[in-house]
């Protein structure tokens, strides 16, 4: 298979050695002898240490939780960016499968008991607004303030998590029921509001994000929803609207969804700038959709779109994994966002979406300090990589994937996003 590398990641990759340094070097020595399961081991326990919260959602990092005057007025903005509670269905529904995939080979019930607790924290995510089929990022000090704005990136994650769970064998029948029916309530308003996810609040009437677009994860996302709704429900509404949609074309583009799904990612690169350096997070959902696709489709050649853009993705990612020699383990960089009312201490009314992300760059950066980002780019997005190349199925590339995950000591780490490491893990095909 063909390594596919931009100019900016080969760059870095030749700095590595230099950005890395000798600590570096001793922290790969050190952690990569150990075997991959102590190093998923290691990941699952710092996460369920602190980083899940009493819902059942996980935070970001470990930091103040906003209060609930925080949420209503926007600090540090309404969509909750750079809090400890911006991405909880984004992470928890990405994480799930991962804890059903555990408890599976288990067997064990605190395995399957973290799996429940995953699935009721997404649950109620969706049962905190007022707003119908509104996913809230995460929960406040008082356990149902939120922040106005979700948006597709939390939305489809999920859908991605309950289906996981509810497809697992885990689940009682009266945990199904309620998952299927709160499923098609969020999925019936979308449907209506032509799959754009609904704002709440001061943005009620307004939408964040949807699943209709011309890209890559639009079209595998988009696809999957309609797909999983019909394996919950049993309702054929939902398979013919997929069927539908496979051979539709999105509004301004040539190519059927089916063909967009075949050629992967790489497309998305003109719309999504460094896709491969920093943004590889948002695909990991992307490509574990597309696999579950995969697995639900019976028509051949469909199925075949559909592994070709599995193939196409990993190929896209094996030159990303990479990145995770960068990472010293030793670093001591400031994580000021633990601190984020410091970090973040202009605030303004914020009437419209725009306000909000304006809001949200007018951090302190010596405040702050640098290793939310250095994490970002030497840990998130190569075991992001990791996950997508696991996520195909077949086993190709799992020696990068196996020694990303043994390389970071995670009791070190700041950002949460080191459970793409158990993603990756478990996805891959379990050894005899």
């Amino acid at each position: 298979m063909k390594k596919t590398m931009t100019a900016p990641l080969a760059a870095l990759l030749a700095l590595a050695p230099f950005l890395a340094g000798e600590a570096a070097a001793g922290a790969e020595g050190s952690a990569a002898a150990r075997p991959t399961f102590e190093a998923a081991e290691q990941a699952h326990a710092e996460l369920w240490k602190s980083r899940i919260d009493r819902h059942g959602v996980i935070l970001d990092y470990v930091g103040e939780i906003p209060t609930p005057e925080d949420c209503a007025l926007g600090r540090p903005n309404a969509i909750g960016w750079w809090s400890p509670i911006e991405n909880g269905p984004m992470f928890t529904g990405l994480y799930l499968p991962a804890a059903c995939e555990r408890a599976r080979r288990s067997g064990a019930a605190s395995d399957k008991e973290q799996a429940r607790r995953l699935a009721q924290g997404l649950l109620t995510c969706a049962s905190v607004s007022d707003v119908p089929g509104f996913i809230a990022r995460g929960l406040g000090t008082d356990g149902k303030c939120h922040y106005p704005l979700g948006s597709d990136d939390q939305t489809h994650p999920w859908f991605y998590g309950l289906h996981a769970y509810y497809t697992s064998g885990l689940p009682s029948e009266a945990e199904r029921r309620q998952i299927a029916g709160k499923m098609k309530e969020v999925a019936d308003v979308l449907e209506a509001a032509g799959w754009r996810c609904p704002c709440e609040g001061a943005f009620k009437g307004q939408f964040r994000g949807g699943f209709q677009g011309h890209l890559f994860r639009d079209a595998v996302r988009y696809l999957f929803l309609l797909r999983a709704m019909y394996d919950v429900t049993g309702d054929r509404v939902w398979l013919e609207r997929y069927r539908k949609a496979l051979a539709g074309r999105p509004a301004n583009c040539d190519r059927t969804r089916t063909q967009i799904c075949a050629a992967g990612y790489g497309p998305d690169r003109e719309a999504i700038k460094n896709i491969d350096e920093s943004q590889l997070w948002i695909y990991v959902g992307s490509q574990g959709s597309l696999a579950k696709l995969a697995a639900m489709e019976s028509d051949e050649p469909i199925r075949a779109h559909y592994r070709a853009g599995l193939t196409a993705n990993v190929s896209n990612v094996l030159a990303s994994v990479e990145a995770y020699t960068v990472f010293d383990n030793a670093d001591a960089q400031r994580f000021g966002h633990a601190n984020w009312r410091e970090g973040y201490s202009t605030w303004f009314p914020q009437t419209t979406q725009a306000e909000a992300e304006k809001l949200s760059k007018t951090g302190d950066r010596a405040k702050l300090g640098g290793r939310k980002h250095y994490e970002a780019s030497f840990m998130k997005n190569p075991l992001a990589a990791a996950a997508i190349i696991a996520l195909a199925g077949d086993g190709t590339g799992r020696e990068a994937v196996e020694r990303a995950i043994r390389h970071y000591d995670y009791s070190k780490l700041y950002m949460s996003e080191f459970f793409f490491a158990e993603c990756a893990y478990y996805a891959l095909p379990a050894k005899p």
